[in-house]
Formats: structure tokens, C-alpha cells, sequence
């Protein structure tokens, strides 16, 4: 969890909290180290957030502070609702379980008028869902875009053929029936995508790209506007 997330998390904690919490607390349910959680509460307050405690005793959130309400239409409120259900029919388990709970959150933190649209159960994204695959783990692979990992798979193509690739992950896209994880394969040279159901194993690397990751999505997408102009309407690249 990035250290932005985290103090949202840290402050939603205290603010539902009706005791003390302690750092041990937070840092178990965050999934960081105690060490984390002190310094964040330290940053915290630094930003004036009134949080209050210590060390061995807990910390607490005064009474008055309220993060700024979310200023949302009708129709926003609405595309929210649909979003999070359609994230139901992906196989990535952790942006299931994201989806719902930003779906709370949500719906305490709008007025009552909208936030009646959220529990509503008037809006609905139909269809299967995509199998969640054996051997990725998304949480990971999206991990990997973000801090610009080098990801090393075992991958299988159409054809039955194995190969083993390092790759410089940019992108995930979900369709109905899997996800692509999108990359610049080392071994080809080139962009390519890679079917998650047809992962046989993916682990990170040791490489990094840092710094790289935007004007990779930028020429892949280039090159996938250009064939769109050529009448494929493909994203360049599949894994061969």
C-alpha cells in the first residue's frame, strides 16, 4: 500500500474507531510495520490532522475533524455504481474486494440521497465472469506497473509452445473471458501481450525500469492507434 493510501486508511481507521487504536492495531490490519504506522502518524500530524496518543497507549482522532464530502451528481454517483459491479466480473480477486469496499466508504460519505443509490441494487453489469487464473496473481502484476518491476513468466502460446520471457510490465487489460498483461518483452524486443490463462508461472524479477513506464504506455498506445488506423482495431504485439 502506497504511503498516500495509507494515511487515508490510517485517518478512516481513527475516525470510526470508539477507543484508542495502536499502532500494533493499525499496522496489522494495513499489513506494515509498526515502525510505518509511527512515522505516518507523525506525518499526520505534521498535516494537522488532530490525532492524539502515544506509544503503548493508542492513539485517537479528536472529535470535529471530517475529511472534505465528495461533491458528487446523480449521474457521477451512478457511474460509480456501475464501475465497482463491473470490477465483480474480473479475476482479480483484491480489485473485487476493493470494489466493495469503496462502496461503503462511499455511500457514508455522500448525503443520504445518493448515497441511497449505492444500496439501491437498481444498477447491474451482466455476463460471466472471468475466471480467476491458477498461476497470476494481479495484485502482484499491477504492483509491478507501479514500481516499475521487471516480471519473469513462463508462458504457453496458442500453439502450445513454452517459452520463458523477462518483461518490463506497462498495462493489464480486462476482457470477459481473461486479462493480457501488456509488457516490452526483452527477449522479442517489442510489445507484447501475454494471456494471463496462459501464464504457467510469473514471478518478479531483479530488474527495475524506473522512469520508463510512462513513455512505454505512451508508444505502445501509438502503436496501437496506428494499427486501429490501418482497420486491425488490435493493440499491437501478442505474445509470440
Amino acid at each position: 500500500m502506497r504511503k498516500a493510501s495509507r494515511l487515508f486508511e490510517i485517518i478512516q481507521i481513527l475516525r470510526l474507531a470508539r477507543a484508542p487504536v495502536t499502532a500494533a492495531a493499525m499496522a496489522a490490519q494495513l499489513e506494515v510495520t509498526v515502525r510505518s504506522i509511527y512515522r505516518d502518524i507523525v506525518a499526520l500530524q505534521a498535516m494537522r490532522v488532530p490525532i492524539e496518543g502515544g506509544r503503548g497507549i493508542g492513539y485517537i482522532l479528536r472529535p470535529g475533524f471530517t475529511l472534505p464530502p465528495l461533491m458528487l451528481t446523480v449521474e457521477e454517483t451512478e457511474a460509480i455504481v456501475l464501475a465497482l459491479a463491473l470490477l465483480e466480473r474480473t479475476g482479480d480477486r483484491e480489485l473485487r474486494q476493493a470494489a466493495k469496499q469503496v462502496n461503503r466508504k462511499i455511500a457514508a460519505a455522500v448525503p443520504p440521497p445518493l448515497s441511497a443509490t449505492f444500496s439501491a441494487n437498481a444498477l447491474h453489469a451482466w455476463g460471466s465472469a472471468a475466471p480467476v487464473p491458477e498461476a497470476v496473481d494481479f495484485a502482484m502484476v499491477r504492483r509491478a506497473i507501479r514500481d516499475e518491476q521487471t516480471l519473469s513468466l513462463d508462458y504457453r502460446d496458442e500453439l502450445g509452445r513454452s517459452t520463458e520471457r523477462v518483461i518490463r510490465p506497462i498495462a493489464l487489460i480486462y476482457y470477459s473471458q481473461t486479462a493480457n498483461i501488456v509488457g516490452w518483452c526483452e527477449l522479442r524486443q517489442a510489445f507484447r501481450n501475454f494471456r494471463a490463462d496462459r501464464v504457467e508461472d510469473c514471478a518478479p524479477a531483479d530488474g527495475f525500469f524506473t522512469g520508463q513506464g510512462d513513455a512505454l504506455r505512451r508508444l505502445w498506445v501509438e502503436g496501437w492507434q496506428t494499427d486501429a488506423g490501418r482497420g486491425t482495431g488490435q493493440s499491437p504485439g501478442d505474445a509470440t
